[in-house]
């Protein structure tokens, strides 16, 4: 936890009560900071009264003596529109700061690289904090990915805070001086926050204005906005290392065919075979891969320095995560997988998909899945989106709507066992969010894992039964 004791004297609010606020609620309760709380919901509620945090419903009992307002990732600062209590501090001049700000101002003399992006944040952010820690540097990986920022340990000026930050965060973040920026590709998301796609961009793009404006660019090359944003930063005379999956990155570092080459200060060499790397299959995890090195060149580490850590990255829960073989059908839960752009990436890493997807969507319609529905034996669709889902899909892909996940995963493998099973994988790649049914992707991906284990239950039984 992260000492908060120099904001003593001054008077904090937290909006939201999830991870993130609540660990900004413990740590400036800890420090001796004065601090009360809201969120909507009564799990938040809940887990501040257990915290000794005291409670004050903001919207009606107004902000008091409040100086400083912390917001949460999912309160909406200014899209849609801002959040009656944000509307009421603007008016009253209460600051409002993240949980990353006051790490920043906390530990001022750490160095800190944000990553964002739409797709490949979590696994990048955490790629790089293993590279880095496997190298003997201290390094904290956290933000929007698991650990919130302020319930990391305190570092000095040889560490570095590797931090994934969403659009929703970067429209509070300030005062962050960024040592290093890593954005890693733009496809349409959070449409239904946001009133459109250049506003989505323009969240992103905060990474590399204000505080930081210093901060070496590492940006991905592979789709149009990146490619705009490398043209108008190296125009500000900003240092640009592009990095691409998809073909040469000069002076940067690509990755195409799996292939690490580096250019990044002299001719392009090749350092890494990224097929040495078991946790990083795929295109997309190429990016990621090439990412985290460029990040951990401009951090100090050599080629041999950064090798040791793409082998021992162990991968991330949720991100294409091979759960089990159950009579040659493998089973993959990338819950993660919440916009069709990330679905997509993961229908491309397999050749027989049996795919269960649905939720609740985000927004911008499916279309890049449409290259990718040759790869699909058969969907089984859940919640919300599967009516919409279903049109897109036929009369190409066979469909199944499902009641729940539990449901489509039993299907699956039936339709997938029946079909012979010759290289099948069972595929969670949702397309849209969790929050129809579950209270994040998490839960949803720990579901999907609970129903394959019962289904390896029943078909081993099953089988002893028949051998006997």
């Amino acid at each position: 936890m992260i000492d908060l004791g120099h904001l003593r004297g001054h008077r904090f609010g937290v909006l939201g009560l999830g991870r993130t606020g609540m660990a900004a609620a413990d740590a400036l309760k800890a420090s001796g900071v004065s601090v009360v709380a809201w969120d909507d919901g009564l799990v938040g509620r809940a887990w501040a009264e257990r915290g000794g945090i005291p409670l004050r419903r903001f919207a009606t009992d107004g902000l008091g003596d409040i100086d400083t307002l912390v917001l949460s990732p999912g309160i909406p600062r200014a899209h849609p529109a801002p959040h009656a209590v944000v509307k009421l501090a603007l008016e009253r001049g209460v600051r409002l700061v993240s949980d990353i700000d006051l790490l920043a101002k906390a530990r001022p003399d750490a160095n800190y690289l944000g990553v964002t992006g739409t797709n490949g944040k979590s696994t990048t952010t955490s790629l790089i904090g293993h590279v880095l820690a496997n190298a003997d540097v201290p390094a904290e990986a956290g933000g929007n990915l698991g650990q919130p920022a302020l319930s990391l340990a305190p570092l000095g000026s040889d560490g570095w805070y590797v931090l994934e930050v969403s659009s929703f965060q970067l429209e509070t973040i300030d005062d962050v001086a960024w040592t290093t920026g890593v954005f890693l590709n733009i496809a349409p998301d959070h449409l239904d926050r946001y009133p459109d796609i250049n506003a989505y961009i323009a969240a992103k793009r905060r990474l590399f204005e204000g505080n930081g404006s210093g901060a070496a660019a590492i940006v991905g090359i592979d789709d149009v906005p990146s490619r705009a944003l490398v043209e108008s930063l190296t125009a500000a005379h900003r240092r640009v290392v592009p990095i691409s999956a998809a073909g040469p990155a000069p002076g940067g570092v690509s990755a195409a065919n799996g292939t690490l080459v580096d250019a990044i200060d002299g001719p392009a060499r090749t350092v890494f075979d990224l097929a040495r790397a078991p946790a990083l299959p795929g295109q997309h995890n190429w990016q990621n891969a090439a990412a985290a090195y460029a990040a951990c060149r401009l951090a100090g580490l050599t080629p041999e320095d950064i090798a040791p850590g793409l082998l021992s990255f162990p991968g991330l829960a949720h991100r294409q995560q091979p759960v089990a073989t159950v009579a040659g059908i493998r089973f993959v839960n990338d819950s993660k997988a919440t916009n069709p752009d990330a679905a997509a990436k993961a229908l491309g890493s397999y050749d027989t998909v049996y795919w269960i997807a649905g939720g609740r969507p985000k927004g911008g319609g499916f279309d890049a899945l449409k290259p990718f529905l040759p790869r699909i034996r058969h969907a089984f669709l859940i919640g919300e989106a599967a009516p919409e889902l279903a049109k897109m899909l036929e009369p190409g892909v066979p469909t199944s709507q499902c009641t729940d996940l539990d449901a489509a995963a039993s299907e699956a493998f039936s339709t997938a066992l029946a079909d012979g099973g010759d290289d099948a994988v069972v595929l969670l790649a949702p397309a849209c969010t969790s929050w129809d049914q579950f209270v994040n992707f998490e839960a949803r991906g720990e579901a999907f894992i609970a129903s394959v284990t019962a289904i390896a239950h029943r078909f081993e039984t099953r089988s002893l039964g028949g051998a006997a």
